[in-house]
């Protein structure tokens, strides 16, 4: 892009009255490289022109007029402590990245004050009215506390979002103002309860705060104390009639925090969107229309005549009703074969609806665009289609790994589009057909077609029930059953099918807590219906927040006379630190006949010195109904951290294998000395590998007796990023007698810092992986700005040589 120098004259022509603000957009025709664009940034002069200084990350959602549009992005070191490197991206409506820059620290020693100011100009023409955005992110310091940044634009429509990174508490995010020198304002939508205002960090001796309506009537005037603090409680009775509101600061420098703004509670209207504007000008309605529009675009592939349907939401968070229209626009001169479903939807309020737009792939040419608008009283945006000729690259083996980019995951990379469910990982029966438990209810592949089950006769009932998973596995046992753990009737249930998920029958469970269920991982085969265990918790650590206390008890139930009967349970421990399974998902049970094998990790006395969790495996027979005693494997580092949750699997001849657990460090591993029982000795507990930051088991053992293990791997930045530490999806192999391979990395985070991938990774009955996940950025602005999850799932035919995105004729073609 080329730089825009502005006269005094030309600013004041292109950024009329905005001295406070920060960001534009850039619309080019290609994203540069990571790091690209650097040598942009200038050194301001006169630091003074950066007058909006704000702590913490996020960025700002724009409505712009069509034409030009110019912003100026600024950013000053606080050189406190570590270093920053701050990363702006600009999107689209459609939420293509037009432009992306790194903003470098500055190199000053920490301790040395504020640096110089750094800026970066940008500029674009607007063609198409939609909602425009700048992303701010902070390499080394996701909280953005090590660097202030601000920014002017001539767009006169804009809000600012406020936004960290994740933290393991309540989500709050104070808006941070650090200019003294300058007045200033808080715009922000009044919660329509009571709610309370409260602000810190405010200059000694400064005048008091008012808060004024959309008219500029005085609400409400509020003193500040000796040690620069103020607060109001706003009953529901005050007229919110005339929105934003808009709280005055004297001097620009406070820390404040608005309840339904910075902290939500659940009857909020807009949690977790923490918008506000220092222009109550620049307000337009973009609360009730967030989401009117869902995705932002769609990537189809097709051979030429070739016919689809794209499903697309809308979305209306008023609490009146809303019409939408709908229309289709086209590049000029083009005779695009689309057509939609309906022109005109009418949204009841906080309601979701849809609109399907048809397709047929054209005879000539390789690639087509159209934008499909949604347009409502004082707001439109847009989402767009590309059609591409040829077959998507999901089709066929990807190069791994899979380098996820800022708003560009699997679709519009690869065209990956599933015609399967993806809210949950997949399992397959004993006749390799696969099923997936979500919320929705239990999903099964029969009689050639997709089918969903959430409904189920009860135990003595004649009346359907309808259930819900608790637990996102499914079980088997050998005469091809299936088996659910749900919640029926406010109760948990074992939910069991003879007829491949046709039809559910629920079977009440005596006990309450967080249920776990054996499933197929690799050559584990259940005498009857599979064992599953449930951990009680009796008591939470107030001062350690990964400690907790639970009883594992171990559920063994039985076939008699065509009916499920589930005796009375087993109590394994009562010091089990619990079970951590949103990511890697471990296998807390494995079974062969009438063993039973249980692992599990334990909370230990935090006054005593211990080298992590100690982890323990037990086996029960249930020819004997005996319980033989725990066998002490080793223990994941640190201690008391629930993260650090093992896993178990056992090879074809019967040896139990274990991964234990961590939190960023090594994991350890063990294999049982003799086959089938965990009472006859154990390898010493190793780690796989030298310093691997690791976390999140996720185990299988192929039909080769190789050993899968999938986890979450913090690298440093490598050829990926130009500065920070990311998060990245990693798999390691151990075949028989030989030592764990080195990490191969197999999905790489579009964004530094913090990231979770909620992986799952199961086995087929012929041997191939499936590994789902849905990655999760730290970033509370990344994650929601997109409605709903994005879940993709991998599978590998050849031991993990080679990966794929995975089609329904896949999951089909293990029958």
């Amino acid at each position: 892009m080329t730089e825009i120098s502005l006269t005094p004259r030309d600013r004041e022509r292109v950024l009329p009255k905005l001295p406070i603000l920060f960001l534009a957009l850039v619309i080019i025709a290609a994203t540069p490289q990571n790091g690209a664009g650097s040598e942009r940034v200038k050194i301001l002069e006169a630091p003074g022109e950066m007058k909006l200084r704000l702590g913490g990350c996020g960025g700002v959602y724009f409505l712009p007029d069509p034409g030009e549009l110019v912003v100026e992005v600024m950013k000053q070191d606080r050189n406190r402590k570590g270093q920053t490197n701050l990363r702006v991206i600009l999107f689209g409506p459609d939420r293509q990245v037009l432009d992306e820059v790194w903003m470098p620290d500055d190199g000053k020693a920490p301790g040395s004050g504020p640096g110089p100011v750094q800026m970066i100009r940008l500029s674009a023409t607007v063609k198409h009215t939609g909602v425009y955005g700048l992303m701010i992110t902070s390499a080394f310091d996701r909280y953005g506390d090590q660097a202030l940044w601000g920014f002017r634009t001539n767009c006169p429509r804009y809000l600012v979002e406020t936004s960290r990174g994740h933290r393991d508490e309540r989500h709050e995010e104070p808006i941070v103002l650090d200019n003294a020198d300058v007045s200033g304002d808080v715009c922000f939508l009044p919660r329509r309860e009571a709610f309370s205002l409260d602000v810190a960090g405010l200059p000694a001796g400064g005048e008091a705060l008012t808060v004024y309506d959309a008219h500029g009537e005085r609400i409400a005037t509020f003193d500040i104390s000796p040690d620069g603090r103020a607060a109001r409680e706003f009953p529901a009775d005050v007229h919110r009639d005339a929105a934003p509101w808009r709280l005055h600061f004297p001097r620009y420098k406070a820390v404040v925090n608005i309840d339904g703004v910075t902290r939500w509670e659940k009857p909020d209207l807009f949690p977790n969107l923490s918008l506000w504007t220092p222009d109550p000008k620049s307000w337009f309605p973009f609360h009730e229309n967030r989401w009117l529009l869902a995705p932002y675009s769609r990537t189809v592939y097709g051979e030429p005549g070739s016919e689809g349907t794209l499903a697309f939401e809308m979305r209306n968070y008023a609490l009146a009703p809303k019409t939408v229209n709908l229309t289709l626009e086209l590049p000029e001169g083009a005779d695009l074969p689309v057509r939609l479903s309906t022109a005109r939807v009418t949204i009841k309020p906080r309601g979701v609806e849809s609109v399907e737009l048809h397709y047929r792939i054209p005879e000539t040419g390789d690639a087509w665009t159209c934008r499909l608008r949604a347009a409502t009283e004082g707001f439109s945006t847009y989402s767009s289609v590309f059609l591409k000729r040829g077959a998507a690259p999901a089709t066929k083996p990807i190069a791994m790994p899979l380098v996820l980019k800022p708003f560009r995951h699997e679709n519009e990379l690869f065209g990956y589009l599933p015609d399967y469910p993806v809210e949950s990982q997949v399992y397959f029966d004993p006749e390799n057909r696969p099923f997936a438990a979500g919320s929705g209810g239990v999903y099964s592949w029969r009689d050639g077609a997709w089918g969903k089950m959430n409904v189920s006769k009860t135990q003595g009932g004649t009346e359907p029930a309808p259930f819900s998973p608790s637990c996102s596995k499914v079980g088997f046992d050998a005469d091809n059953g299936a088996y659910a753990l749900a919640t029926v009737s406010g109760r948990p249930a074992l939910l069991h099918s003879a007829d491949c998920g046709a039809t559910f029958t629920a079977y009440p469970i005596t006990g309450t807590g967080h249920f776990d269920i054996e499933e197929f991982s690799g050559h584990n085969s259940p005498q009857g219906p599979p064992p599953f265990v449930c951990f009680t918790r009796t008591a939470k650590d107030p001062k350690l927040k990964w400690r907790s206390l639970n009883d594992l008890s171990l559920f063994l139930p039985e076939k008699r006379e065509g009916r499920i009967v589930i005796p009375e349970s087993v109590l394994i421990t009562r010091l089990c630190i619990g079970l951590a399974s949103h990511s890697g998902i471990p296998a807390t049970i494995v079974s062969r006949g009438s063993k039973v094998h249980v692992t599990w990790a334990e909370a230990t006395d935090p006054e005593k010195e211990v080298p992590g969790v100690p982890t323990y495996v037990a086996t029960y027979d249930r020819a004997t109904s005996r319980l033989g005693k725990p066998a002490l494997i080793g223990y994941g580092p640190p201690p008391n951290d629930v993260h650090n949750s093992p896993s178990i699997t056992m090879d074809s001849k019967g040896f139990l294998h274990v991964v234990v657990g961590t939190h960023g460090r090594p994991f350890k591993y063990a294999r049982s000395l003799e086959p089938n029982t965990a009472d006859g000795g154990w390898t010493r507990a190793e780690d796989v590998g030298a310093d691997l930051s690791q976390t999140y088991v996720g185990l299988v053992c192929d039909r080769s007796d190789t050993l899968h293990l999938v986890f979450r791997l913090w690298r440093l930045p490598e050829q990926y990023f130009p500065a920070g530490q990311y998060a990245s999806l990693a798999h390691m192999t151990k075949r028989p007698g030989e030592p764990w391979s080195k990490p191969r990395l197999l999905v790489v985070a579009p964004f530094t810092d913090y990231s979770v991938y909620y992986h799952r990774l199961t086995i087929d009955r012929r041997g191939r992986l499936f590994l789902s996940y849905d990655y999760w950025s730290t970033y509370w602005f990344y994650r929601t700005d997109h409605p709903g999850r994005r879940r993709a799932l991998l599978m590998s035919s050849d031991a993990g040589a080679t990966w794929k995105l995975a089609e329904t004729r896949d999951l089909a073609a293990g029958e």
